[in-house]
């Protein structure tokens, strides 16, 4: 319950935050002008983000529906753990791809969707995959995947903008009160750059809080440690092309499903798997040399 109401301050936070970043943006490349073109375009993004945030995500890894005819076994262990924490039957996706991964989306729990690729049905046990769905569950439940699909929208937003100062006379070099070319791709680059840093520090806090949650829905810590190890594995060795629609989405995976190292993991949206395994280790009483 803690989780729920402080992860629906942040997502008040963030859309405020984002939000003003927007509007100042929009006035300094363009002042009055902009500072109008800026806010229907942050009014109608929130808009999107609220109402079509889960239809973005399943559609950048390909999900389709299923029904429990196709899927009993899936609908089985998602029914039971809804039912032990007595909230709504999410919807039910798989992808095709063979990229070992699981995401929840929705804006709350009447309206979420869970999915799980074609991946992680092969490679993970009974057991392993329980522990997952009390994760994505746990997701849908804590309320933070309509914060991951804001922070995604909001973030884009930005960099549309920034971008649209290129290409439209919103600013002046001449101006004094204008940014001038300097200005404006100094915006491209650090106005998506706040944006990423804001969203990779909830989204990161939000994976250690659905591993809890989640190995307390199932009661069984170590089979969700024992998945991640499994789904990190195969994330690596399988990553997925950085399209930028999957790119603005990767936040809300089990795993990064993109190919990052070196500077690129310094942003990652994701805590480093072995702090992620290590915790739920330390929940179940076991330690690992």
């Amino acid at each position: 319950m803690q989780h729920r109401h402080f992860n629906g301050l942040k997502t008040a936070a963030l859309l405020g935050l984002l939000t003003s970043l927007i509007l100042l943006v929009g006035y300094w490349l363009g002042g009055s002008t902009g500072l109008v073109i800026a806010v229907f375009l942050s009014l109608a993004m929130n808009a999107f983000s609220y109402f079509y945030s889960d239809k973005i995500a399943l559609r950048a890894m390909n999900a389709q529906p299923v029904s429990e005819a196709q899927a009993p076994e899936l609908y089985a262990m998602v029914r039971e753990l809804a039912n032990q924490a007595g909230q709504p039957m999410p919807r039910l996706y798989i992808s095709p791809t063979m990229q070992p991964n699981a995401f929840a989306t929705g804006r709350n729990p009447k309206n979420a969707a869970v999915a799980v690729t074609q991946g992680i049905l092969q490679m993970l046990t009974p057991r392993e995959l329980r522990g997952v769905i009390g994760h994505e569950l746990s997701h849908v439940y804590n309320r933070d995947i309509l914060i991951s699909s804001v922070a995604g929208a909001l973030g884009g937003m930005i960099t549309m903008l920034a971008q649209l100062a290129i290409f439209l006379p919103l600013g002046n070099s001449d101006d004094e009160d204008g940014p001038g070319l300097v200005g404006m791709l100094l915006m491209l680059i650090l106005g998506p750059l706040a944006a990423m840093v804001i969203q990779m520090a909830i989204s990161r806090n939000r994976e250690f809080q659905a591993d809890e949650s989640g190995a307390r829905l199932t009661s069984d810590p170590l089979a969700l440690a024992s998945a991640l190890r499994k789904i990190h594995r195969g994330t690596q060795a399988m990553p997925l092309p950085a399209d930028g629609q999957l790119a603005s989405q990767a936040h809300l995976m089990i795993d990064n499903p993109l190919k990052g190292g070196g500077l690129a993991s310094l942003f990652s949206t994701h805590p480093p798997m072995e702090q992620r395994v290590a915790r739920l280790e330390q929940m179940a009483g076991v330690t690992y040399r």
